[in-house]
């Protein structure tokens, strides 16, 4: 009876706290926190394999050799645990109770990954994915259509191409402009459903079926309102957020694969994944939206014309009806273009919050003669110190300041510890000699330089600057279908030539000087009694400095580690050298016919040894946060 007490309990118990134990000392060694099935796999693993390297010396009596199976068995568990982080780390598998959801979003990811290649295949795209080009006939049209019916995402990629007149032909710009107003309308009975989960019903005195505009996300319906006011009514299309979703899944893990190249690293794949995903999902919150038109309209002027918002949902937006016409039915009009680049300038510049997508599809032309602006899902926010370096930027452009232009750029990015800002002003300057000299004419190009060049020095563009910069490329194309040949870079430059002078007005000077002194004038309330304080400190020889040493934080860590790291090295070391000399002696009692005590102890030494040199590595080689 004592006997099975001992092998149905005992054994489980011991088995149990060799686990934990044998879980410690890997965690500590390793610096991971591992789970409990994988380190009792690998226990049972490492225990097999010490019994039988020690099956014939476990059958005497002494147990002196235990220490040495119980070490070589860690470290043959710390072996095994390693070599599995490294080809499945710990957390890359799901607990059981979500294998079933993922296994469902994996499936509906390749579904999607097939739905994608065959609407590509379905629409003569098969040979250009193969990569085995063929006549391009019609191949723009191909496109508009595959992106199209890909869905929401792909239809924004379309919409994007279409404003980057510099990027692609003519017929590939002018197709894809078919996606801005052309896509196909959601029925109408799905329209309804929405409109009355949404607001329910008697909101509405009638919408009229026929939609204004159908675009990716959402198509705009002809309403009045039970108190008799005319608007339209925007209305998101069915499952088109679970769509997107999905998409954006998709995305994410190409960029993650992408992040892992070369190219992809240096562009920043991921972090652009990121914001775009960001973006796409602001945009289909409508309530996102009547807040960003809320705030656009808080600091614009009158000279464009803008929507007041009467309800919003996060699938339906009811506004005021713009009565115009899209802008590229409009003549060519100088004027027109000038008025939109100033106000969407004014909003950069001055405002801090900006129209982030004005393309053709996003401007009307009023009936009254002004411009309109629609769809406010992307609206961008920059703080009031990246809009001084901003305009201190093109300051330094129009003046052709190469160092101006330097100190500029160095405050808009993120720059790297060792740049060469004698080498980043020389290149600026030959950039600017190349497009601003004598009988140059800037164009837009001339920013696709800059990002080149910034891209080369290893500067990274914050997210606010990059949507600056996107909102106005966006804007190029639109003011090249107001008035083909108009040079935005010109007209920025005497913009902000122009806001340069009215900040040097008497007014204005005297304005922010009176603000200055406003901010100054608490510091020099204080500083004649802080200067006395000194004075008599130093008069009576009570005046000190203290220095603390490793004050910050990440200091104290980098030595304390770099210290651990020299013990661990040493402690190895020595009981290396004492576990060699060790096992180069015969002197000790006998524990075993052929092992001596001092060969024991030198076996333990070696083994504690290579378990020191072990953390050492994985210290080394372990990537910082």
């Amino acid at each position: 009876m004592g006997d099975f007490l001992v092998h149905t309990v005992a054994f489980p118990i011991t088995f149990l706290l060799l686990v934990l134990g044998m879980s410690l000392a890997a965690r500590r060694i390793l610096g991971l926190r591992i789970g409990l099935l994988r380190t009792a796999l690998a226990c049972l693993l490492a225990m097999s394999i010490a019994s039988g390297l020690f099956g014939e010396t476990s059958a005497t009596p002494s147990s002196a050799l235990t220490t040495i199976q119980l070490g070589l068995s860690l470290l043959v568990v710390i072996g095994l645990l390693a070599f599995a982080e490294v080809v499945v780390p710990t957390g890359s598998i799901p607990p059981p109770t979500e294998w079933w959801g993922m296994l469902r979003r994996r499936v509906a990811r390749t579904r999607r990954y097939s739905r994608i290649t065959a609407i590509a295949f379905r629409h003569g795209l098969g040979p250009y994915l193969r990569g085995r080009e063929r006549s391009s006939t019609g191949l723009a049209r191909s496109l508009r259509l595959a992106l199209q019916d890909a869905g929401v995402t792909f239809v924004k990629l379309g919409q994007v191409l279409s404003t980057r007149a510099d990027l692609l032909p003519e017929d590939f710009v002018d197709e894809l402009s078919l996606l801005q107003d052309k896509v196909p309308p959601a029925k109408w009975d799905e329209i309804r459903a929405v409109l009355e989960s949404e607001l329910g019903p008697g909101t509405f005195l009638e919408v009229d079926p026929e939609p204004l505009a159908a675009a990716s996300i959402a198509q705009v319906h002809r309403a009045v309102l039970a108190s008799g006011a005319e608007v339209v009514v925007k209305v998101q299309r069915p499952d088109v957020r679970a769509v997107a979703e999905g998409d954006l899944d998709i995305v994410s893990r190409l960029a993650e694969t992408l992040q892992r190249t070369r190219w992809g690293s240096a562009l920043g794949v991921r972090d652009l994944a990121a914001g775009f995903a960001a973006a796409l999902r602001e945009e289909l919150d409508f309530r996102v939206e009547a807040r960003n038109i809320a705030a656009v309209a808080a600091v614009a002027d009158t000279s464009v014309g803008l929507p007041h918002v009467h309800l919003s949902t996060p699938r339906v937006l009811v506004m005021d009806r713009l009565d115009g016409v899209p802008v590229r039915a409009a003549a060519a009009d100088d004027g027109l273009a000038r008025t939109l680049l100033r106000f969407v300038l004014r909003q950069v510049m001055l405002d801090g919050v900006f129209h982030a997508d004005p393309h053709p599809g996003n401007v009307l032309l009023l009936s009254d003669g002004r411009l309109g602006l629609l769809d406010f899902g992307s609206v961008g926010r920059i703080d009031s110190s990246l809009r001084s370096a901003l305009q201190r930027l093109l300051l330094a452009i129009d003046r052709g300041d190469p160092a101006g232009l330097t100190d500029a750029l160095l405050e808009l990015t993120s720059r790297p510890e060792d740049i060469d800002e004698q080498r980043l002003e020389r290149a600026l300057g030959q950039f600017m000699a190349r497009h601003l000299g004598a009988g140059m004419r800037p164009d837009v190009e001339m920013f696709g330089d800059l990002f080149a060049l910034v891209s080369r020095f290893g500067l990274s563009v914050p997210p606010e600057i990059a949507a600056v910069f996107r909102a106005l490329a966006t804007l190029e194309g639109t003011l090249g279908v107001l008035s083909p040949g108009f040079n935005i870079v010109v007209e920025s430059r005497a913009f902000a030539a122009e806001q340069i002078s009215e900040r040097l007005s008497p007014e204005s000077v005297r304005r922010t000087m009176t603000e200055e002194l406003q901010a100054v004038l608490p510091m020099l309330r204080r500083l004649p009694r802080r200067v006395d304080r000194i004075t008599g400190a130093l008069e009576q020889g009570r005046l000190g400095m203290s220095v603390r040493v490793f004050a910050d934080e990440r200091d104290r860590s980098f030595v304390t580690g770099l210290l651990h790291q020299v013990m661990l090295t040493v402690l190895g070391a020595t009981a290396g050298v004492m576990a060699v000399l060790l096992l180069g002696s015969s002197g000790g009692p006998r524990v075993v016919p052929d092992v001596g005590l001092h060969q024991v102890f030198g076996y333990n030494l070696l083994i504690v040894s290579v378990l020191l040199g072990l953390r050492v590595v994985v210290a080394v080689f372990r990537p910082r946060s």
